[in-house]
């Protein structure tokens, strides 16, 4: 069937389907019902006529080469279509019936044992010929009517095609009213989904458990939703960082222009502002650059894997230059064995960096890091003999542009590398936590394991 002919709607088309199938399995049923109906009647008047005549052909003695009844049967009426012939086909005995189906009794009396339809089909005959030893003497032809059982076979075809057409109308009905309720979540579904809008991020169809197909899609549906809204989420989250984390480094910058450019300075005092521009454009250049690596491993592609302590030394050797400004020592303890991070080297480094330069703004003279694994991660603990960490700023230090109470006496940073660190460890699976102490801080790095 073309497809331009098929009904649009499914329903239409499930209930098309189930009327088709039963329709034509009901239309064999009846058929095969009155086949073998017909069949069970035909042989029912085939075992009637041939009783009749063995009970008249018993009924009869034969005395000097001549026929005699002797006792009627009981069944025998004077409706009745029973002849008996002689020898010589002469009629012993004829009912009262017409011309034409006397005529073709006649011609059954010198035939073997027969059945026939006489009279345009309306009466069965049946001829059994009489014997004496081997001699025939003589042709009993019994009758009876078809029309009762005609009569039966189309009181039995009209009750069945009545009984077939109310089974497929309660079909119908049912079936209708079936689909109508299996598929009224899907009705519900697309006109919910049809109210909504790109900013109804937490809107869920919220079918409740799983029972059914359609439940079990509408719970697939809301799983879908969920991650569509996280990506959206971290998408929003991402320009909101990238808008909050460029505007201090860019508001540095000019200031330091504005300031250099109000009047005539020396080139030392131009040499400090270069410098302190240079300064906030490398920042501005790792939170870029931190961000789109965290946008990256969010999406999902291939993680590679590096050496644990080879990030480590790259990232001490980054923070040589700070940390000879501070007069701080940072020291690596190298593990027993090697251990590989389940990270590209650089993605370790950009979540590492910023801890240990947190580490080195506040440290009073050395910065400790340690490495270690368990059966799934392996752990960065970065350790200096600074203020420490208030239970109170434990997660407070990690939002965007926060610093805490002990950056009071420190005005270098601007409170996105720690926010930084933690999102690009999260998009790999890992995480960057705080311990609080009085008596030094510490910071730990949990990522997968190579």
């Amino acid at each position: 069937m073309s497809r331009r002919f098929l009904p649009h709607g499914i329903r239409t088309r499930l209930l098309l389907a189930v009327v088709l199938s039963v329709g034509v399995a009901l239309a064999v049923t009846i058929t095969a019902f009155n086949l073998f109906l017909g069949r069970n009647l035909s042989q029912e008047a085939d075992a009637v006529v041939k009783a009749r005549a063995r009970a008249q052909v018993a009924a009869l003695q034969v005395e000097n080469g001549r026929l005699v009844e002797t006792e009627a049967p009981e069944d025998t009426s004077a409706s009745s279509l029973v002849w008996v012939f002689g020898a010589s086909g002469q009629a012993l005995e004829a009912p009262r019936v017409g011309a034409k189906l006397a005529r073709q009794a006649r011609l059954l009396s010198g035939s073997r044992e027969r059945l026939l339809d006489a009279r345009g089909g309306d009466v069965r005959l049946f001829a059994l010929p009489v014997l004496d030893g081997n001699r025939r003497v003589g042709t009993v032809i019994t009758g009876v009517s078809l029309e009762p059982y005609r009569e039966t076979r189309r009181s039995a075809l009209v009750a069945s095609l009545a009984l077939a057409a109310a089974l497929l109308l309660i079909v119908v009905l049912a079936a209708r009213w079936a689909l109508s309720s299996a598929l009224r979540p899907v009705s519900r579904m697309t006109a919910e989904a049809a109210a909504w809008s790109e900013r109804d991020l937490d809107r869920r169809f919220r079918l409740g458990d799983p029972h059914d197909e359609l439940t079990q899609l509408a719970g697939t549906l809301d799983g879908l939703l969920d991650r569509l809204a996280a990506s959206m989420r971290r998408e929003q989250r991402f320009s909101a960082e990238i808008s909050h984390e460029l505007r201090t480094p860019l508001a540095r910058i000019s200031a330091e222009a504005d300031l250099a450019l109000r009047r005539e300075r020396d080139s030392h005092e131009y040499q400090a502002t270069l410098r302190a521009v240079r300064r906030d454009a490398d920042q501005l250049s790792r939170a870029l650059e931190t961000l789109v690596a965290a946008a990256r491993q969010e999406s999902g592609p291939p993680r590679g894997t590096a050496d644990a302590a080879v990030a480590a030394e790259a990232v001490i050797e980054a923070c040589t230059a700070l940390a000879g400004e501070r007069s701080v020592e940072v020291a690596l303890e190298q593990p027993m064995t090697p251990i590989r991070v389940g990270v590209d080297g650089d993605v370790a480094e950009r979540i590492l960096q910023p801890l240990v330069e947190n580490a080195c703004r506040y440290s009073q003279g050395r910065v400790q890091i340690t490495i270690g694994r368990n059966t799934d991660r392996v752990t960065y603990t970065v350790r200096d003999d600074g203020p420490g960490i208030a239970e109170r700023e434990r997660e407070l230090i990690f939002e965007p542009g926060v610093r805490g109470s002990a950056a009071e006496d420190n005005g270098d940073g601007a409170g996105l590398g720690l926010a930084l660190s933690r999102r690009l460890a999260r998009a790999t699976g890992g995480e960057v936590d705080a311990e609080p102490s009085a008596s030094g801080g510490i910071v730990r790095a949990s990522l997968p394991i190579g």
